[in-house]
């Protein structure tokens, strides 16, 4: 008998292991990237990854991953994913995942788990997953069927987009993704919803609007788009309605969108400062003096109200996808709308609000005042020994471009450029709303590689700096170009500025020992250049822009100096 050729199977209706398949649904869904620390726990995933368009970010440390991860997430709108291993790996990765879900940015976590006949037997790396992710997490499930593994991606894809956005982590046994699962095209993308107020709503807000002689917009939250930030800074404008940010949302809406002559007024535009913590004094007056205050897009949390002690009792409308969460205080109108959208129909509403225009100046003459950069009076600022920040976020002012990329942690180094430096496109600023250190460096390498055509800067303080610095070697690595400028007082100064307070001269736990930070970026194949006079930093930050490369820019500051000069207008 002759030898029969077998029929050609097609290459898509070969069945993939649970790890391939895994990868070909984050294609579907549209991811570029995921940043992760290799793991023994789920090789099948990387050997996907291996032939994959989606690009693999190979970072120095879990807490690395996930921070890049996050940011991915908040300047796309698409869920950054990050990938770790087991135990130890997972419980670096902790710090994104809270952060993602305080912040409430979209972002998956897939973690690599021992093999499901393992479990319950104190397996070398064991952990219970739930246990630990979820009170943090939007979701957390184990893919256990194979066969599963498309779905279960696309649902937590959703799941992370939907609503109020945050994180979903995914354990993936390590058995589990070697077995069959099905064809290689996956399932389709599910659609995530973004709904819109009801008309009658609309009617109401604007009813609400029309009654109130000094009404407030407080913006916060994610997916500001160019159209809807600069239509609500428009229409604000155009009937003298103040605009403030959350903490940390500041890039929302553009901070200085020109008037039209129609308006009949001067200024730049609505926009009157943030909340929270670093925010002028005129932002919490506005807060506390305002008839009506409508929250889009950000509910009325600790750090906006001061420790909920400000704006509880004025009358409300808070606009969120979902339900209320976060918020405290009272709501006499909540609309369930995403707020961007929502937006772009209130501003073709016949409103006509009769707002207090004297009050609208003044807050705009405040603000004005309060990000007017002014030299810094204590200690030797301005002298060869010491960088005078505020000096330093005025040549920022003149010479970034207008869509650059701003990225910190937390600490008292963040006050300056949240302060000074003004957002006029979206997608224009990562910074931990929870106050999550170490989050500025991964943050500007996930930036650069995003938006590779955009300017990417970074201010650290040196303790924030060191706790995630290594990922330099990610940036020289996978060609992420930004300037971080490392500012560098020896010690940990939001604690120093705590304990001067409650324990004046009584210093404890807050002292630094820093290296060359120049020194140390150059030996990772950096740009490294240290500045101890703000006269000489606006052509040191040139020629780290100009270098091509991730640079470090090391600042010597005055420890005496905690904070801008005055926070009080």
């Amino acid at each position: 008998m002759a030898n029969v050729a077998p029929e050609p199977v097609d290459p898509a209706e070969r069945p993939l292991s649970a790890g391939h398949l895994i990868v070909a649904q984050l294609e579907r869904e549209g991811v570029r990237r995921v940043y992760g620390v290799p793991g023994e726990s789920f090789l099948d995933v990387l050997d996907g990854l291996h032939d994959s368009p989606i690009s693999t970010v190979v970072t120095r440390h879990e807490g690395g991953a996930g921070f890049m991860a996050l940011a991915e997430g908040r300047l796309t709108g698409l869920p950054g994913v990050a990938m770790v291993t087991r135990g130890p790996g997972a419980a670096n990765a902790f710090i994104a995942v809270h952060t993602a879900y305080q912040d409430a940015t979209p972002m998956l976590l897939f973690v690599g788990l021992i093999p499901v006949a393992d479990r319950g037997r104190e397996a070398f790396q064991e952990f219970d997953l739930t246990g630990w992710f979820g009170s943090t997490a939007k979701k957390v499930v184990t893919l256990d069927d194979p066969t599963a593994a498309a779905r279960v991606v696309a649902e937590c894809v959703h799941v992370a987009r939907s609503g109020r956005p945050g994180p979903v982590v995914i354990g993936i046994p390590e058995d589990v993704l070697t077995l069959p699962a099905g064809p290689s095209g996956g399932v389709r993308p599910l659609a995530v919803a973004r709904p819109r107020a009801a008309e009658a709503e609309l009617k109401e807000l604007v009813r609400r609007f029309e009654r109130a002689r000094r009404p407030l917009v407080v913006v916060g939250g994610e997916e500001w788009t160019a159209e809807s930030g600069q239509e609500l800074m428009r229409w604000a404008t155009r009937h003298s309605i103040p605009v403030l940010a959350d903490f940390r949302a500041y890039d929302a809406v553009p901070h200085d969108l020109e008037d039209g002559p129609e308006h009949g007024l001067e200024g730049t535009g609505a926009y009157v400062g943030s909340l929270g913590y670093g925010r002028g004094d005129h932002a919490a007056r506005l807060l506390d003096e305002a008839d009506l205050t409508v929250f889009l897009g950000a509910p009325r949390g600790d750090v906006l109200s001061d420790g909920y002690t400000r704006g509880l009792d004025s009358e409300t409308v808070l606009v969120l996808p979902g339900d209320a969460q976060g918020h405290s205080g009272r709501i006499d109108q909540f609309v369930s709308a995403h707020a961007p959208t929502f937006v772009l129909d209130l501003v073709t509403t016949s409103a006509s609000p009769d707002a207090d225009v004297a009050w609208f100046r003044a807050a705009r003459e405040a603000q004005a005042r309060f990000t007017t950069p002014a030299p810094t009076t204590s200690g030797d600022s301005g002298g060869d020994t010491y960088v005078d920040l505020t000096a330093v976020m005025a040549v920022l002012r003149e010479e970034l471009t207008p869509d650059a990329v701003i990225t910190y942690g937390a600490g008292n180094h963040a006050l300056w450029p949240a302060r000074y430096l003004p957002h006029r496109s979206p997608a224009s600023l990562v910074a931990p709303r929870n106050g999550a250190m170490g989050m500025g460096i991964p943050a500007a390498v996930a930036a650069s590689l995003a938006f590779p055509g955009r300017e990417v800067v970074s201010v650290a303080g040196d303790g924030c700096f060191l706790m995630n610095g290594q990922e330099l070697a990610t940036a020289v690595g996978h060609g992420a170009v930004f300037v971080a400028l490392v500012v560098d007082n020896g010690c940990y100064a939001t604690i120093r500025e705590h304990q001067e307070g409650a324990y004046p001269g009584r210093p404890s736990g807050t002292r630094l020992t820093n290296p060359d930070f120049a020194a140390w970026a150059r030996s990772y194949g950096a740009y490294g250049e240290t500045v101890t006079s703000d006269r000489d930093f606006r052509e040191a930050f040139r020629r780290a822009r100009a270098s091509g490369l991730p640079a470090v820019l090391h600042l010597i500051q005055d420890p005496a100096v905690r904070a801008p000069a005055t926070g009080a207008v």
